[in-house]
């Protein structure tokens, strides 16, 4: 199939897409703030460089596109052009996601992915859901690893 854009086009289109200060990243730290919880944002000290990171809990957030991280779910959809350079590209960042992971991990930091699909799309969390989990998963001190997603939440430890 064509891209209906030009390169010029499309050029700008993905010039446009930012990787900090995104939509659900802003609702996420806004909504943790106003519940009174501090944090600092993008530590590039630790591995993955994590959107939020809260040292007093040992914990960290990330909250990631589910199309650039290649979730499994409605919102995930592998573009028609250059279908072998997106294969690989997602498969590098979510060999990356995997690495990032077990690194923060074994460095003793809890872990919450938070997935663009449980904050918008058909898979939509009820508002305050996602903000709840979060605030629960950074006041327990069990659980190491949790996903939140529009198309299931799971409390794993298979990077353990």
């Amino acid at each position: 199939m064509v891209d209906v854009l030009s390169v010029e086009q499309r050029r700008r289109n993905m010039s446009r897409i930012r990787s900090r200060d995104t939509k659900p990243e802003l609702f996420i730290r806004r909504g943790l703030h106003a519940l009174g919880l501090r944090y600092r944002l993008q530590d590039g000290k630790l591995p993955g460089r994590p959107d939020l990171v809260f040292s007093r809990f040992h914990a960290v957030i990330f909250v990631h596109g589910c199309f650039w991280h290649g979730h499994n779910c409605s919102m995930f959809k592998l573009p028609q052009t250059r279908q072998e350079f997106w294969k690989a590209k997602i498969a590098s960042n979510r060999a990356r996601d995997v690495r990032t992971t077990d690194a923060l991990l074994e460095k003793g930091w809890r872990i919450v992915n938070v997935w663009e699909c449980s904050l918008k799309g058909p898979g939509k969390l009820p508002d305050g859901e996602v903000l709840k989990r979060c605030f629960e998963f950074l006041m327990s001190k069990e659980v190491r690893l949790v996903d939140i997603s529009g198309v299931l939440i799971t409390n794993d430890e298979k990077h353990k």
